[in-house]
């Protein structure tokens, strides 16, 4: 994946202006090793036993799934390249990528969020990539986080990239915090929206949108 951290510093900077940055220490560099060995301890006091030879590279597994994978994302280094045209076609309709795949981590529990996302846009100078789509929702989603702040980061991004007020996004995701644990709910969904410009003050554009989720 191609990626832009120069990009993904400015929108650092805004979702921290705006006050829906994860809250996080970003610039750190994980140290998997650390990572491991506190896992591995861990796992000890769990009473598992790590000599078996099914559990004796767990933690090290572990260390680089967290980093190299499910976490990704909170490396702005790794940030995606987002490639925006001129809209020279002067195209001003809604522009929908529908059931991008999510899945991420509730930073309550460590456990999966697994859904997925809708977003659309009323294009007014540029053009955004359509798999962009997909890989800004995968980047904010491989970090820690509540289901909330996700979808106004998503927000947030597209605004900001495609310069245009007129975005819209909705994720109807499952918390494995409500279905594994706790309440142990194995049917229920979450939906959040974060709707503006067009999408939010005019009815028929919202409604076009949200009966295009379903």
């Amino acid at each position: 994946m191609s990626t832009d951290a120069n990009l993904g510093n400015k929108i650092h900077n805004h979702l921290v202006t705006l006050g829906i940055e994860t809250p996080a220490t970003f610039g750190t560099v994980p140290d998997k090793h650390r990572i491991e060995t506190l896992f591995r301890q861990f796992m000890c006091e769990l009473g598992l036993d790590l000599t078996d030879d099914s559990l004796a590279d767990t933690p090290k597994r572990i260390a680089r799934m967290y980093v190299n994978e499910i976490f990704f994302g909170l490396d702005y280094a790794n940030f995606p390249k987002c490639t925006a045209i001129e809209n020279k076609f002067k195209h001003d309709e809604m522009i929908i990528v529908k059931d991008i795949n999510l899945q991420s981590v509730c930073e309550h529990h460590f456990v999966v969020i697994d859904g997925f996302c809708n977003i659309a846009y009323i294009p007014q100078n540029t053009v955004l990539g359509l798999s962009k789509m997909n890989r800004l929702v995968k980047f904010f989603s491989r970090r820690p986080q509540v289901q909330e702040r996700l979808t106004e980061q998503i927000h947030a991004a597209i605004s900001y990239i495609c310069e245009t007020s007129h975005v819209a996004v909705n994720i109807k995701a499952t918390h494995f915090c409500v279905k594994q644990r706790g309440v142990e709910d194995t049917h229920s969904v979450t939906i959040t929206s974060k709707l503006s410009g067009a999408f939010r003050d005019y009815p028929e554009a919202r409604a076009e949108f949200l009966s295009l989720c379903k």
